[in-house]
């Protein structure tokens, strides 16, 4: 299949403008015939039931928490950016549409982040209407934050709970429309896959995850919106229920996935403390607004971080990259946390550490205002280290975080399968390789808010959609897979559990596939996950009914296909010959150690299509354009 981005013509500035006005509309009262099928209720699901169920479709969202209040779009700490220019220092659409195409290496659409920068300054004001509650200066005006790869404040944020604020906000207006009998929420679900009937995604099913019943639910479209895979590496800043199983299902039907092997690899998280973790612990970006970032400048140096004076320290992001410092984008930063580390300049009892130190901030500005700015974010590291970061520096070092790969999407967020939309984090479309902070919420909320109400309705007014019964054979069969697989799963009644081969997994990804690649590394992997595999489906340990609440059940449907996706991504991993963003080739890097990319031979999406489990999967290649960017060597010096 030929992958048709759909980007509109004329100059990009009008692009969406113009899209908009040539879309097909849906009359107010057709609306109501429309059932739409949400999967998610983070962000990008919430914002989205919320906008079609106030213009009058049917909605059935569906989550796998007891309450959409739960979605993992509550634990982004930092902030959203906008394209404001409140702070009158530079900035405007434009510039953020700049920064996130360098931010990206020069992996992203044109089209996709300039309809990004647009939309920015519209989600503002929608939330700030919700009554959101964006820090603010003393007169009362909105207050701005720097994030790294800007050299502007764009970043809007409340304290460290800007997730959790601006989720409130969308699940407040979600719940509107449950309440207007627009939306109906279904908690307490798993999509196990998507329903294709005459090549149009037609439906879900689902395990209902209090009885163990398998439901079917049929509607006119779906949209995808579970977030990222990153919990495939186990360690992650990502809640243990982040999975990749709603995407890779829909990857199994048709949906093509593009750049998986985009995974970002967040610099400031609490190191890992010992193999009885679950998951790792963020600290927001923000914190690098006011905490310098430095390791002892000899190798061993194991003193307290006190008793080392400042001539002793190496300040090594203000030394390397003087015009950006500390606000260095992520993988940048995290790259060269890695190497001090490996050079035996790490910290703490693993090495494994740099510190980030607001002594400095604290003398200068006083630490009321630095408990005012961070002051949740201190008690959080308190409370898990028994530190005082008030008193020395707090530990920090990278781990994985966001994931820029997801579902293959066009300029109308619609996947190779017609009719299955995917938003926010699960689609692949607006970060390229490496996502600036606080875009993440910046897109999932543009996506539902903004973005398909129009491109949903262009479908829906484009196609013959007859009414279909979840009694379709399609639906039976899908049902039959399903139940088949939980079958399988709980009758090999092994000695492993799910989670000990999670950790092995996640192991082998961080170690060859995470900060650093290289041919011989996934190489290795790619021999190794198969036998991981086999191992699980020859004596993993699943105890527990299929028919009831099981835990274990869930998770290890999971982790199945984890065992699935991560040769894809590290197939794709090995396939991109080249450095960019937070795809690390060691064969491919600059002098001084920085990614270099190969645009003769990358500059492409690479959409991956399912041939089966264990097959190669089918490249498909969608060229880059860029038009009003020139690529060039990334550089934050």
């Amino acid at each position: 299949m030929p992958l048709d981005s759909k980007i509109p013509g004329g100059p990009l500035a009008e692009k969406w403008d113009r899209h908009r006005f040539e879309s097909k509309l849906v009359n107010p009262a057709n609306r109501r015939k429309y059932t739409i099928i949400i999967v998610g209720t983070g962000l990008a699901g919430a914002s989205a039931a919320s906008s079609l169920g106030e213009l009058g479709y049917n909605v059935l969202s569906f989550c796998i928490h007891d309450s959409p209040r739960r979605a993992h779009s509550i634990a982004a700490q930092g902030g959203i950016n906008a394209a404001k220019n409140y702070q009158n220092d530079g900035d405007s659409i434009q510039r953020l549409f700049y920064d996130t195409i360098k931010g990206g290496d020069y992996r992203s659409r044109e089209a996709n982040v300039y309809r990004l920068a647009q939309t920015s300054v519209s989600i503002i004001d929608q939330c700030v209407a919700q009554g959101v509650p964006f820090a603010r200066e003393y007169g009362g005006l909105l207050d701005n934050r720097s994030f790294g790869g800007a050299q502007v404040s764009r970043t809007f944020y409340a304290r460290g709970q800007t997730g959790q604020q601006l989720l409130l906000g969308a699940y407040q207006s979600m719940m509107r429309q449950v309440e207007k009998g627009t939306v109906t929420s279904l908690p307490n679900r798993e999509m196990l896959d998507v329903v294709v009937v005459n090549g149009q995604a037609r439906g879900v099913v689902c395990r209902n995850l209090l009885t163990g019943a398998i439901e079917r639910y049929a509607g006119h479209a779906v949209l995808i919106c579970t977030g990222g895979y990153g919990t495939a590496y186990y360690l992650s800043t990502n809640a243990v229920n982040s999975n990749v199983t709603a995407a890779w299902r829909a990857h199994k039907r048709g949906a093509y996935f593009a750049n998986p092997c985009y995974t970002q690899i967040h610099p400031t998280c609490i190191p890992v403390s010992g193999t009885h973790q679950s998951k790792l612990t963020l600290m927001s970006e923000s914190l690098r607004n006011d905490g310098r970032v430095w390791v002892p400048k000899h190798e061993g140096d194991s003193r307290r971080p006190e008793q080392i004076p400042e001539a002793e320290r190496d300040y090594y992001l203000e030394r390397r990259y003087p015009s950006f410092g500390n606000l260095v984008p992520r993988d940048v930063a995290s790259r060269n946390a890695k190497a001090v580390c490996d050079e035996g300049r790490g910290v703490g009892e693993s090495g494994l550490a740099v510190y980030l130190d607001f002594g400095e901030s604290i003398k200068r500005l006083g630490v009321d205002v630095i408990r005012t700015r961070y002051g949740n974010l201190f008690d959080m590291y308190t409370k898990i280290t028994d530190e005082d970061p008030y008193r020395m520096p707090m530990r920090i070092y990278p781990a994985i975080h966001y994931t820029m790969g997801g579902l293959w999407v066009d300029y109308n967020l619609m996947s190779t399968i017609p009719g299955l939309h995917v938003l926010g984090e699960a689609n692949f479309s607006d970060h390229g390789a490496n996502r600036l902070g606080a875009s993440a919420l910046m897109q999932g909320l543009a996506d539902g808010y903004f973005v398909i109400p129009y491109t949903l309705a262009h479908y829906l007014g484009s196609n013959a959609l007859p009414a279909v019964s979840t009694d379709h054979d399609a639906f039976r069969e899908a049902e039959a897979s399903v139940q088949e697989r939980i079958d399988t799963v709980l009758a090999v009644r092994g000695s492993k559990t799910p989670r000990e081969l999670h950790r092995e997994l996640g192991q082998l990804l961080w170690n060859e596939v995470g900060m650093a690649r290289n041919e011989a590394g996934l190489t290795r992997t790619l021999e190794r996950i198969p036998q991981l595999r086999d191992e699980f489906w020859q004596n993993v340990s699943v105890p527990g009914p299929k028919n009831n609440l099981n835990k274990n059940l869930e998770y290890a449907g999971r982790v199945a296909d984890y065992l699935e996706f991560a040769e894809v991504l590290t197939l794709d991993a090995l396939r991109r010959k080249e450095s960019c963003g937070g795809h690390f080739r060691e064969e491919s890097q600059t002098p001084d150690g920085e990614a270099l990319r190969d645009d003769d031979s990358f500059s492409y999406v690479a959409a991956w299509e399912f041939r089966g489990v264990g097959k190669q999967p089918a490249l498909h290649e969608e060229p880059l354009v860029f038009e009003y960017v020139k690529p060039s060597q990334r550089s934050y010096k």
